[in-house]
């Protein structure tokens, strides 16, 4: 959720260096690519929406109005939607019972998007209170580990984590940790993190206070030692910085 498209791509693309094609939505959004293989889409939504410019995880569902039903009745809330995009599908905004944002797709899905460890470009983090608590939420609204083989996702408990994973491959980590309310510090707060991985973590910081966005102290407590930075795009959004583990050290 951006509020200038040309403004964020050329911060994104100067810092991570993507390209970027017109997606299916219009003038106001896009795709990001990364040697050709998408990455992220940017719509410049916010000022209309009346929302903070956020990166938002999507969870692709079989039915939008189902799901939203389902996050009501488990104490989460709805903010936006579910919104048409014809003829590509529907989308709602949400957010979970301690507060962190998120949102549902209910409609086609490139098959070349890829989420998780390894190779793939994007991760995801859930920052939360009680990550066990977080997969039951979750697990109950998006249907995770719904049917054996069914395709859907495979939630395991490891050491103090909850990890979703799709065909074997991890994409997600739910995380306990320490949560403010307050709105002074949002890297405290309950949120999904999109992480991103580059070749060279310090080069990738510097382009990032090159730019005009910032280093955010003290985002996530529980990653010290390791490869990452929280930082900050020039209109405020969040997100992490990983070096790629097929980097060399």
């Amino acid at each position: 959720m951006a509020r200038d498209r040309q403004a964020a791509e050329r911060f994104y693309g100067a810092v991570l260096g993507w390209t970027f094609r017109t997606g299916g939505f219009g003038r106001a959004f896009s795709v990001a690519e990364q040697d050709g293989v998408p990455v992220a889409g940017i719509g410049a939504m916010a000022g209309a929406l009346a929302v903070p410019v956020a990166w938002t995880v999507y969870f692709s569902v079989d039915d939008a109005d189902v799901t939203v039903a389902r996050i009501r009745e488990r104490g989460g809330t709805v903010g936006v939607g579910p919104v048409s995009y014809p003829p590509r599908g529907r989308a709602a905004l949400a957010t979970d019972p301690e507060g962190a944002g998120f949102g549902i797709w209910e409609g086609r899905v490139l098959s070349e998007w890829s989420v998780g460890d390894g190779e793939a470009p994007t991760w995801l983090e859930l920052h939360t209170k009680n990550a066990f608590d977080a997969a039951v939420f979750y697990g109950e609204v998006l249907e995770w580990a719904a049917e054996e083989g069914s395709g859907c996702c495979d939630v395991s408990y490891e050491e103090d984590q909850v990890v979703l994973r799709r065909e074997g491959r991890p994409v997600a980590r739910l995380n306990s940790g320490p949560v403010e309310a307050a709105a002074a510090r949002p890297q405290m707060r309950p949120r999904w993190l999109v992480h991103f991985k580059v070749p060279d973590l310090k080069a990738a910081q510097a382009a990032v206070v090159e730019n005009g966005g910032g280093i955010v102290p003290d985002a996530a407590p529980w990653g010290e030692g390791k490869l990452r930075v929280t930082v900050s795009d020039p209109d405020g959004g969040l997100f992490t910085l990983d070096q790629s583990p097929s980097a060399s050290t």
